[in-house]
């Protein structure tokens, strides 16, 4: 299973050159504040040849939060009607891969999809079943691609330990642009994906893992 992984396009998804694989991954950061942002992604994300695309949000992407629970169901339609698999605390078996999919991060001022950390944040990663193969988040765990520009390691201290009891073959996320890249330990092959850099430039290629 060739998986290629992108995050953190902050609208400039126009500018990513996406190589061919099996399965497509967005971790979140698309920017959508409103359906004139979220349609042309959802549009050029179905236009991926990937016979399998998952994405999930970030905290820039207010409209899936905000969303009332008809917009919301009208949001799944539109991922649905395009072939595409949007997980948000939830997840899915994807051929043959068990597959699981948060939009949340650790509480960074007031933007969406935060939760404090310790019990609140807790909640949600105790949520993520056994067995899972690939965990998309958008924020990273601990200790593991997270380290800002400044020199500070921000990741969720609950996500780290869920992933060390977890186990997952694969965790994308991305969140941190600073830290893009790839690092292996523990049996898990961590990506931060983030395809913008600090300035929000679209400088990052698509990373590809094999399975």
């Amino acid at each position: 299973m060739r998986i290629v992984c992108i995050s953190d396009t902050h609208r400039n998804h126009n500018d990513v050159e996406v190589p061919d694989g099996d399965m497509l991954i967005f971790a979140g950061d698309g920017d959508w504040r409103s359906t004139a942002s979220l349609t042309p992604f959802l549009d050029w994300f179905a236009d991926q040849p990937h016979p399998y695309k998952i994405m999930i949000a970030g905290n820039h992407d207010f409209i899936m939060q905000d969303a009332s629970p008809s917009k919301k169901e009208g949001y799944m339609k539109a991922c649905f009607t395009r072939e595409i698999l949007y997980l948000e605390n939830s997840g899915a078996e994807v051929a043959g891969y068990n597959v699981w999919g948060s939009p949340i991060s650790p509480t960074f001022f007031n933007w969406a999809f935060m939760a404090n950390r310790g019990d609140e944040i807790t909640k949600v990663w105790d949520k993520i079943p056994e067995g899972i193969d690939i965990l998309v988040t958008h924020g990273p765990p601990m200790g593991t691609l997270d380290m800002t520009t400044r020199g500070e390691a921000v990741g969720c201290y609950d996500l780290a330990d869920a992933v060390k009891r977890l186990k997952p073959k694969l965790h994308v996320f991305g969140h941190i642009h600073g830290c893009y890249g790839v690092q292996e330990k523990e049996d898990t092959i961590f990506v931060n994906a983030s395809t913008c850099n600090e300035m929000y430039q679209p400088v990052n290629k698509p990373i590809v893992i094999d399975l």
